[in-house]
């Protein structure tokens, strides 16, 4: 089956368990944002309780998580924000 190499950034809490800002990830096709997610959970299980509180942003640009992913997309999982 065909693979395509996206790109992730991460960002606050996502980087401290990945413990690197920047990975490249190696996906089958087809390839969308959760999918995405589900691979790098699987390599960092500690990001599993995030599932449902991180958004996806695809390109800068939010985005669901059923969005396909093109070759050299830059993907991020990105935390809640809060502040004052």
């Amino acid at each position: 089956m065909p693979s395509r190499i996206i790109h992730i950034v991460a960002f606050g809490p996502v980087r401290d368990i990945v413990g690197i800002s920047d990975i490249a990830l190696e996906l089958e096709e087809p390839c969308t944002g959760a999918v995405a997610f589900e691979a790098l959970a699987a390599r960092y299980p500690d990001l599993e309780p995030w599932r449902e509180s991180v958004r996806l942003a695809v390109n800068r640009a939010y985005a669901p998580f059923d969005q396909t992913l093109n070759a050299g997309d830059e993907v991020s999982f990105l935390p809640p924000v809060s502040g004052g």
